[in-house]
């Protein structure tokens, strides 16, 4: 989907590029940064004509979101030490 056809999906469902980026959690610049390149990546193409084809059906996606968990998901391995979690030693050492 071109950078164009993405704008008209967001205007079709009634938000900005600023509210799609808050919506969906993403940094409204980054979303921005895909008019240099006129393409936006098919994940996010298809989020915004999900939201503009139930827009045009007259289903609130705010009701449909609600219903999502979109709590962030902490990253595997939490915050422990090393690039893995855990300790790097431990990492290194062999089961017996």
């Amino acid at each position: 989907m071109t950078y164009d056809d993405f704008l008209a999906e967001l205007a079709l469902a009634g938000l900005t590029v600023r509210a799609f980026a808050e919506l969906i959690g993403m940094n409204k610049n980054s979303v921005s940064n895909y008019a240099r390149v006129s393409r936006v990546p098919t994940h996010l193409a298809v989020i915004a004509k999900l939201l503009s084809e139930l827009k045009g059906r007259g289903i609130g996606f705010e009701e449909v979101l609600a219903k999502i968990d979109r709590t962030p998901k902490k990253p595997r391995g939490g915050a422990k030490p090393g690039r893995f979690g855990g300790d790097k030693q431990e990492q290194l050492e062999l089961p017996s």
